[in-house]
């Protein structure tokens, strides 16, 4: 039977002035699959990630969703005129039940008793959590990481990585992970992709249950690696 895809890009094409940043682009994430995009900087992840969600459509080609998007930004975003739980809800329809629904979202991202505090008292890691829970609170089919945890410190940076990983099995969306972190990507997804000159110039598939460890992937590191330009095996 074949798989069920959430997201679907064809041909895609997208240029800033006389600059083609993606150029004739095909990839596709499975309902439920978790896909990481790796790339230097400036090889067009983001502008790809801001394209599926909605947020720039003068492209050439398709790019196609199949259900409701939420996207966590490398920064929270967090009003801080709103204490959290209003941040959690923001832009959802009123229905009476806002604090009901963003009370279960912040449980799932451990941070149940910081609903009525203000952005401002948050760590770096909690505001991040915020984040994650505004966008789960949408239910989406595909979630969208631009970089969502380059601006931890190491330890919480595990951490998160270990709640993402958790809230994914729980919720099961399609996830597109953007990120510059080699080891990042092949902890958590399911398929890497590299991004250069504006093409998809590599897959890779990662087989390996979960929980991993790096140990499992050094093959498939060595890889990606050799594909961003790194040929000494140096961390990424």
């Amino acid at each position: 039977m074949a798989r069920e895809l959430i997201a679907e890009v064809r041909n895609l094409t997208k240029r800033f002035g006389d600059r083609t940043v993606l150029s004739d682009v095909d990839a596709e994430i499975g309902r439920g699959e978790f896909v990481a995009l790796l790339g230097r900087s400036g090889s067009g992840k983001s502008t790809l990630l801001r394209i599926l969600a909605g947020l720039d459509s003068d492209v050439d080609g398709e790019a196609r969703v199949n259900g409701t998007v939420s996207v966590a930004f490398q920064q929270p975003r967090l009003l801080p005129w709103r204490k959290v739980w209003r941040n959690v809800v923001l832009g959802l329809p009123g229905h009476g039940r806002d604090r009901e629904l963003a009370g279960r979202a912040l449980t799932e991202v451990r941070l149940e008793g910081h609903a009525d505090a203000w952005p401002r008292t948050l760590s770096g890691g909690e505001a991040q959590r915020v984040s994650l829970a505004r966008a789960l609170v949408r239910e989406p089919g595909l979630l969208l990481l631009d970089e969502p945890f380059g601006a931890l410190d190491a330890l919480t940076r595990l951490a998160m990585h270990r709640l993402v990983e958790d809230l994914w099995t729980e919720h099961r969306p399609g996830v597109l992970l953007v990120t510059h972190d080699v080891d990042e990507a092949l902890l958590l997804a399911d398929r890497v992709l590299v991004l250069g000159e504006g093409h998809i110039i590599a897959e890779h598939v990662l087989a390996t249950p979960r929980p991993r460890t790096l140990s499992d992937h050094l093959d498939i590191r060595a890889k990606v690696l050799a594909d961003l330009g790194v040929t000494d095996h140096a961390i990424a």
